[in-house]
């Protein structure tokens, strides 16, 4: 009977010892010449042998299950548990068992030589398996009850190696040593060669954008007549909320090749050294890639991949997991490679000159290119556009860029304007722009050429790791933003020239009206883009026209504000613009380059009140109807009809509101002291206290 014990212990049942699958190992009940005592003892010994079978069937099945797979990769995603990692823990679950085995052996060898010795002996000798196996149980348990995958493998492991029992740690540490060791080498192809060995999905690493979104709610439906046909309560609780705008839904799907998945990485590996690991990786295979024509630039790692493979193995040997010899060999290997990216990127490539051409441009810094395009284009952009549209503005941006004298060859042929118009191939930029076009218009869809212009920048190698096609999709709202802004400016100020032209005749009461409403609009878009890009006048960057003798003080506080002189300001752009010059030039690391420039281009977006709905939707508001203004002027530049009347009524009426509309959201983020961005350009706006004394409204006029 021993020996067929000692039989059904390492997984073969017999008569004496039968095997019943949902209560596994059992003594036959109808054995007489067994005392009850010893039935108790051998029931015991039975529930080793149970864990021990069910170890092995485990073993066999999911090894076996990877190989099979290995052959049919397309079953995957039916076929349950699979990957490598499982295939690693059930080869350390299999030397785990070993120790059981020498065990058994060595009982079959003291019974051989003593066939005295009693079951209690075997009990004795086999004890101390008694606490290990029903805790590694709970763990193949676990892992089979929730298909635990990959790297979550690691994660359980591990947790359940932190109990309190000696025995029990120290095999639950063997195990998660043999599967660090499928991690280690996936780091190494990864850190060391820009590959991803992830055939089943297993490492915390992946291809692709990051899932990891919060799930938007609904948005509620917005009534669009927001000064024009009166204004709700509720919609003025909803622009006072200030809420913000989901940059993920505002901006373009993010690009990005590879990202982290979160629910794969060990909670013992900190997130910063998880992105560590995805940095080097990234920079390592783009690296890999283009160095074919990039010889000249060295290895990222600067030779240094073997030493850095010595150094990794030397760590996949410890028998247990070290977080501080590990991130200290991570920022050493992020080390090498953030300073020859930096090298690379700012002394080689010339970053801080590119930077100087993205703000000169995407950023209006070349104003007087600008406003030469805005007035040779003017006419091909104020409608609808067509097929032949962006050829012709290109032509004349070409044409404004030779007038101001700029005339860079390398340079011009690396900027396109696009022009997107029905029928348009928008497979790359529709994706990115539809969003921001809704945003940026207070029309549904673009109705002039101007509604849909945008600029594209041909990014040299290896600037295209910071300026990716996301990044320049954000520098491109801001862009149109900004463009937007300058070019009612100019319009504004097209009016007032056209005011002086006529200031000698006869003017009546709608003129006088028209003028001050002109005199208002100006005073807001000016001191707007003085806030934004730094630049307006002066004198009177503070003042207004105040409410007496329409004629003449309109006359003399227009040709004051026609004669402005311009100089640098520091408010946004330039501001924003020099700090993040003086970090590049602070730091020899890419990665953190690379934040400085996300964290630029997001105080872009905020201070520019991109992100900030309602108080977007309420300036694109004030545009349109800046615009709408300039075109009635334009179009009647002597005194109005009854039409041209009734139109001014409708556009002093919408100004007032929504001037007043704008106010009510500065003043109530001020008194909250929410958002000093706010504050500062209500404090240009009412510097004097004038909008405060004219009851937070512009452009309120009896006609």
């Amino acid at each position: 009977m021993i020996h067929e014990l000692l039989l059904a212990l390492s997984g073969y049942p017999g008569s004496i010892f039968s095997w019943n699958k949902r209560s596994g190992l059992q003594v036959s009940q109808d054995l007489p010449f067994l005392h009850p005592s010893e039935t108790s003892v051998l029931n015991r010994l039975c529930k080793l042998g149970t864990d021990y079978i069910r170890f092995t069937e485990f073993i066999e099945q999911y090894t076996g299950h990877v190989q099979q797979q290995e052959c049919h990769p397309s079953q995957q995603g039916q076929a349950g548990l699979h990957g490598i990692y499982l295939r690693a823990f059930c080869t350390g679950l299999d030397s785990m068992l070993q120790p059981y085995r020498q065990a058994l052996l060595d009982l079959e060898q003291e019974f051989l030589a003593d066939p005295h010795l009693s079951i209690s002996h075997v009990n004795y000798s086999l004890d101390q398996f008694q606490l290990l196996f029903p805790s590694v149980m709970v763990v193949v348990e676990q892992i089979k009850s929730q298909k635990i995958h990959g790297c979550q493998l690691l994660e359980t492991v591990h947790k359940h190696s932190c109990g309190g029992l000696p025995p029990v740690r120290s095999a639950l540490e063997k195990i998660l040593a043999v599967c660090h060791g499928v991690m280690y080498k996936q780091l190494s192809a990864w850190m060391l060669h820009g590959l991803l060995l992830d055939k089943y999905e297993e490492f915390f690493i992946k291809q692709g954008p990051s899932s990891g979104n919060v799930g938007t709610q609904p948005e509620e439906e917005e009534d669009e007549d927001l000064g024009i046909r009166g204004l709700t309560g509720k919609q003025l609780r909803e622009l006072q909320d200030l809420r913000l705008i989901e940059e993920e839904n505002m901006l373009a799907t993010s690009l990005k090749q590879f990202s982290l998945r979160a629910e794969m990485l060990p909670s013992y590996i900190p997130v910063r050294v998880a992105e560590k690991i995805l940095f080097v990786g990234e920079s390592v295979q783009m690296f890999e890639n283009q160095n074919v024509n990039h010889t000249r630039a060295g290895s990222i790692l600067k030779n240094q991949e073997d030493t850095f493979a010595a150094e990794l193995h030397t760590l996949k040997q410890q028998p247990l997991f070290n977080l501080v010899d590990f991130e200290n060999l991570i920022d050493r290997i992020r080390s090498t490679v953030a300073e020859h990216l930096w090298k690379l990127v700012v002394e080689e490539a010339g970053l801080l000159g590119q930077l100087k051409i993205i703000k000169d441009f995407y950023l209006l810094g070349r104003g007087e290119l600008f406003q030469a395009f805005i007035d040779s284009a003017q006419h091909l952009l104020k409608t609808p556009p067509t097929a032949v549209t962006e050829h012709d503005v290109n032509v004349a941006f070409q044409k404004s860029a030779h007038k101001v004298l700029l005339d860079d060859d390398n340079l011009l042929p690396l900027l396109h304007l696009t022009v997107e118009y029905h029928g348009k191939d928008l497979k790359d930029a529709a994706q990115s722009r539809d969003n921001s076009l809704r945003e940026s218009s207070p029309r549904e869809a673009p109705t002039s050429g101007w509604s849909a212009l945008g600029l594209s920048y041909k990014v040299q190698w290896p600037l295209h790791i910071l300026f990716t096609p996301a990044v320049l999709e954000k520098y491109n709202i801001v862009f149109k933003y900004l463009l937007s802004v300058r070019r009612v400016q100019a319009e504004l100020q097209h009016c007032w020239a056209v005011q002086m032209q006529r200031k000698h005749l006869t003017s009546n009461k709608s003129d006088a009206i028209k003028w001050r409403l002109r005199n208002h609009m100006a005073f807001l878009v000016d001191n707007l883009q003085y806030y934004l890009q730094g630049v307006q006048r002066s004198s009177l960057s503070y003042s207004t026209p105040r409410s007496s003798s329409p004629q003449v003080e309109t006359a003399q506080a227009t040709e004051r504000y026609g004669r402005s002189q311009y100089f640098p300001q520091v408010d946004v752009l330039e501001s924003q613009f020099s700090q993040l010059l003086q970090e590049i030039n602070s730091i020899r690391d890419f990665e953190s380059i690379r934040l400085a420039h996300d964290h630029f281009l997001s105080n872009l977006l905020a201070q520019s009140f991109i992100l900030l709905k309602p108080v977007f939707h309420c300036l694109n508001e004030i545009l349109e109807l800046c615009h709408n203004f300039c075109s009635l002027v334009s179009q009647n530049p002597g005194p109005l009809d009854e039409r041209g009347i009734s139109q001014l009524k409708l556009l002093v009426t919408g100004f007032s509101r929504q001037s007043s509309l704008l106010f009510k959201i500065l003043s109530s983020v001020r008194n909250h002291q929410i958002n000093s961005d706010l504050a500062q350009l209500l404090l240009r706006l009412d510097y004097n206290k004038y909008y405060t004394q004219a009851g937070g409204t512009l452009g309120s006029f009896a006609i």
